[in-house]
């Protein structure tokens, strides 16, 4: 299975990100290291497998965001790329206007 590459520009975004398998239900504590419209990246010495799907709450500047991905690749350092599957539109919402803050910096 070819690695999935990103859809869209990535921005840098540190912020705090929970993600819970869903078939297991275990659930890590990391930090995303960038954001698209479309997925994130994650810094994390316990990658999950690709495939994965995961219930995703990223936490930044007092909002939340929770959406459903999938974990599209793994690196060699153990960071992993989670793509979006199903976002609500108050989420969406969320996402859109960070994306927004970083594409002004």
């Amino acid at each position: 299975m070819q690695p999935e590459r990103p859809r869209a520009r990535r921005y840098s975004f540190v912020a705090d990100i929970q993600l819970t398998d869903v078939q297991s239900d275990a659930t890590i504590h990391e930090q995303t290291s960038d954001l698209s419209l479309f997925g994130c990246h994650i810094h994390t010495l316990k990658p999950l497998a690709v495939g994965t799907k995961v219930r995703i709450r990223i936490a930044h500047r007092g909002a939340l965001f929770a959406a459903l991905g999938r974990v599209a690749n793994v690196r060699p350092d153990g960071s992993m790329g989670v793509i979006f599957t199903r976002i609500e539109q108050n989420d969406q919402l969320t996402l859109e206007k960070w994306i927004n803050e970083l594409r002004e910096q």
